[in-house]
C-alpha cells in the first residue's frame, strides 16, 4: 500500500500566499509522476500542476504564473506554492501520486491524498 499525506490548506486572504506539502509513503519502487488536484464547491475534480520523476511541469490555464509545483524525489514530497491566490481557488486539494508499487506484485498505479481545504476569502 501506498499513502499519501497532505498539509498547509487553511484560510486564506485574496492576494495572499499558501503552501501545500505531501509526503508518499509505503511500498514504493519509484514515482513517476506527482500532482495535484482541486474540486470547488460544485465542480468536478480538475489538475492543477503535476511534475514527473524527470522532465516538465504541467499547470492549468488558471493558475498558471500564480503556483509553483516541485518535488523532492529522495523525500517523496511535492509541493504546492500558491501566489495571489482568488476566490476562485477555493476548493479541497488532493495530492496525486501514479507509483511503481510492489505491494503485493510490481505494479503501476494512481494513489490519493485525502484532500485539504484551502479557502480563499477575505
Amino acid at each position: 500500500q501506498v499513502q499519501l499525506v497532505e498539509s498547509g490548506g487553511g484560510l486564506v486572504q485574496p492576494g495572499g500566499s499558501l503552501r501545500l506539502s505531501c509526503v508518499a509513503s509505503g511500498k514504493i519502487i519509484s514515482i513517476k509522476s506527482m500532482g495535484w488536484y482541486r474540486r470547488g464547491p460544485g465542480k468536478q475534480r480538475e489538475l492543477v500542476a503535476s511534475v514527473p520523476k524527470f522532465g516538465d511541469t504541467t499547470y492549468a490555464d488558471s493558475v498558471q504564473g500564480r503556483f509553483t509545483i516541485s518535488r523532492d524525489n529522495a523525500k517523496n514530497m511535492v509541493y504546492l506554492q500558491m501566489d495571489r491566490v482568488v476566490p476562485e481557488d477555493t476548493a479541497v486539494y488532493y495530492c496525486h501520486a501514479f507509483v511503481r508499487t510492489e505491494a503485493p506484485i510490481i505494479l503501476d498505479a494512481d494513489f490519493w491524498g485525502r484532500g485539504t481545504q484551502v479557502t480563499v476569502s477575505s
